[in-house]
């Protein structure tokens, strides 16, 4: 999402794997945690996730496989000796409550394997013909999806894991492994808002649900200002507009459009326009803004972010920029993924004061909500 990891994107303030982590951390039956994570991250867990927030029931962190089935596999080998139950939790399902938790708990305890999971609610249809045609319909009175956590008697699952890797067999989910054993997994009723966050969709659900600061409509500033230059041409708002001077920069200088991605970047706390097109970058020469722009935006969906609304306000001496606002609305528009009517575009001078009332240059202003 973004280039960022899920499960360090900020759900609530906090990193959607501190979250989750939380729940296990405050739990009395639990006695110790053992994290999976792409090898190249485990040191970040340990520092922005497990020592900030206390989590000291996690006993370690271990490198997960190219499969989440060889991950936990792998994250088996590290629980003490002692321990009799197993409870397999993806990172990404930070709103799993205590009572479910306790519930597969004690069905694995009694019956050896539980499972978290919920009714199938839509009818379920299985294609033929390449995907494209139906080739019968499941009984969906009879459906389930399975969730996480699924509890397991320890030499149980560690059997389960062995035969499979003898054999050769994947699987997506640890419950199907045990249930080739010929071991019966009870279903435990799960919870609709114990969902895995997967996609953008999923990050800014988990944000609205969160409550607080990251589940409400962001605001952001930006600013910016360039010279004005001879043998340039001048692109504000993604339009060309007929000017002897141009602005001086590494990419077309549009000085309202660098202020948006600014005050975007700055609402979803995502740093700025120069951490992702840096200038010394050649890439980036005489790159069209618009382009940039929409970089911006994609960056900040993977951030469960999408932008609402904009107001901006040119400040040049020269030339008259009202006749070129409405395209420039039209333009800004597109390129966010909003009705034009949410982007204010505003041309001032600055009554010759300065260096931009000398035709120095040009600046701009914006502020803009995302949610």
């Amino acid at each position: 999402m973004g280039g960022v990891n899920k499960l360090f994107q900020l759900v609530g303030g906090r990193p959607l794997l501190a979250l989750t982590l939380e729940v296990f951390q405050r739990h009395e039956l639990v006695d110790c945690v053992v994290v999976a994570m792409a090898p190249e991250e485990i040191a970040r867990c340990w520092e922005e996730v497990i020592h900030p927030y206390g989590l000291y029931k996690v006993v370690a962190v271990v490198a997960g496989g190219a499969e989440r089935q060889e991950s936990v596999y792998r994250a088996l080998a590290y629980l003490p000796s002692a321990c009799e139950l197993v409870a397999v939790h993806d990172g990404g399902r930070p709103f799993l409550r205590s009572d479910l938790l306790t519930r597969c708990i004690e069905a694995a305890g009694t019956e050896g394997a539980a499972v978290a999971a919920v009714p199938v609610v839509d009818t379920v249809k299985v294609a033929g013909d390449g995907g494209s045609r139906v080739e019968h319909t499941l009984p969906r009175t009879r459906l389930w999806a399975a969730q996480t956590p699924q509890v397991f008697a320890r030499g149980l699952l560690a059997a389960a894991y062995e035969r499979a890797e003898k054999e050769g067999f994947t699987a997506t989910d640890d419950s199907t492994l045990v249930e080739r054993m010929g071991h019966p997994v009870r279903l435990v009723a799960g919870d609709e808002d114990n969902f895995k966050v997967t996609t953008p969709a999923d990050l800014l659900r988990a944000r609205i649900m969160a409550g607080g600061p990251a589940g409400s409509p962001r605001v952001g500033i930006g600013y910016d200002v360039h010279r004005l230059v001879p043998d340039r041409p001048l692109v504000l708002g993604g339009v060309m507009v007929p000017s002897e001077l141009g602005l001086a920069g590494h990419s077309d200088a549009d000085v309202l459009l660098h202020a948006i991605m600014d005050a975007l970047l700055g609402a979803a706390a995502a740093g700025d326009i120069g951490r992702y097109f840096p200038p010394e970058d050649a890439q980036y020469a005489g790159a069209s803004s618009l382009a940039l722009l929409r970089r911006v935006v994609q960056i900040l969906a993977g951030q469960g972010y999408r932008p609402l609304q904009v107001d901006s306000v040119v400040v040049a001496e020269k030339p008259r920029l009202g006749p070129f606002i409405p395209e420039m609305q039209a333009a800004v528009a597109q390129a966010l993924g909003v009705p034009p009517g949410q982007v204010g575009i505003k041309a001032s001078t600055n009554e010759k004061l300065g260096f931009i009332g000398a035709g120095e240059g040009m600046a701009a202003w914006a502020v803009v909500t995302i949610g």
